[in-house]
């Protein structure tokens, strides 16, 4: 079968390759994968800015169909569709996965990176980290549950949008778009987006057609000026940063009203940035940083996208079958897409 294998370490290095499929060992399952997402990952693996473990296929945003159970599997059976938490080969021992928190375990090892991912046809997972979809739910749709999830994680179950919350989002990208939609989904009042002039053409416009009023280019407008203008001089109760960018980081501060939070997901690629520490100490304000997904918002975001609260397939711009994946590299890091698919063959 082809896969799109990272092939060693160092910037580039991505081919597709002819590979063995895999066989399920004990507990796991093998997966037809049906569609898997570009994630931001994806591109910094590309360029040597994030761990991985080469050779190794990348890929795991994905939907597939299951084909075949390996020994002693018992939940799950062949033609049941599914998609699954990226938490592979956590150790179950440390404090951080007997206390729930496998997704952050330091010896974890997801696919795409750590272990061989889905920019494949066949994918091999245990089953204690799937989760079924929806009959009517299509796999384009449910590739789309793993980055929303983590927005689900992340705004819901750890910065605790409330009903009535003004809420700014700074980073119009996937992430930043199904961020607004969680926001809005959790019952914020208002969602401000906000971008860069590079946004403009896409991201922005797209926020528009999802229906968010509020929707700046910080080229134009001062965002700090508009939030104060709306929020009668008090700032957001909760802004969620999803750009990584060090000045974007910094202006959080800015937004954010006295005694509100700050919703880091946004990765720098740097080791340190600056930050206006004793501005945000004196706003008495909270920050949370979040990396991947919880088992809780799994389910909880099929939930969400399959009642239409999260139109999460809104943001799919490009599907691709996996021969065209240099192409589709391209067209995200030109900002010419926003959710790209890569389609087996």
């Amino acid at each position: 079968m082809q896969a799109l294998v990272k092939t060693q370490k160092g910037a580039g290095f991505l081919e597709l390759r002819e590979v063995e499929p895999p066989r399920p060992g004990p507990g796991e399952v093998l997966i037809e994968v049906q569609a898997c997402g570009i994630c931001g990952t994806d591109v910094h693996v590309l360029h040597d800015r994030f761990p991985y473990w080469p050779p190794v296929i990348l890929g795991h945003e994905f939907a597939g169909r299951i084909v075949e159970t390996g020994p002693g599997a018992q939940y799950y059976k062949a033609g049941d569709r599914v998609v699954g938490e990226p938490h592979t080969q956590a150790c179950g021992h440390c404090y951080l996965c007997r206390t729930g928190n496998i997704q952050i375990c330091p010896v974890k090892r997801s696919p795409g990176w750590g272990i061989d991912g889905a920019f494949t046809k066949y994918l091999k997972m245990p089953e204690r980290l799937l989760h079924r979809i929806p009959d009517d739910m299509g796999y384009d749709v449910a590739a789309l549950v793993e980055p929303t999830a983590n927005t689900v994680h992340d705004v819901v179950e750890r910065a605790k949008v409330e009903a009535g919350d003004f809420v700014v989002v700074l980073g119009p990208g996937p992430i930043g778009l199904l961020a607004a939609m969680t926001a809005r989904a959790g019952g914020a009042r208002h969602v401000v987006i906000v971008g860069t002039p590079a946004d403009a053409g896409l991201r922005l416009k797209k926020a528009r057609e999802l229906g968010f009023e509020s929707v700046l280019d910080v080229s134009k407008t001062n965002p700090a000026d508009v939030v104060r203008d709306l929020t009668g001089g008090i700032g957001a109760d909760l802004v969620i940063e999803c750009s990584g960018a060090p000045a974007a980081i910094a202006s959080t501060v800015e937004l954010v009203r006295k005694k509100g939070r700050i919703c880091a997901i946004g990765l720098t690629a740097r080791e340190h940035i600056p930050f206006p520490w004793d501005k945000a100490a004196f706003k008495v304000c909270d920050i949370i940083f979040n990396l991947s997904t919880s088992y809780t918002s799994w389910d909880r975001t099929i939930h969400l996208i399959h009642t239409g609260r999260i139109p999460a397939q809104e943001i799919i711009s490009h599907r691709l079958p996996l021969s065209e994946w240099r192409h589709a590299f391209d067209e995200i890091e030109a900002q010419r897409a926003l959710k790209v698919l890569l389609i087996p063959e």
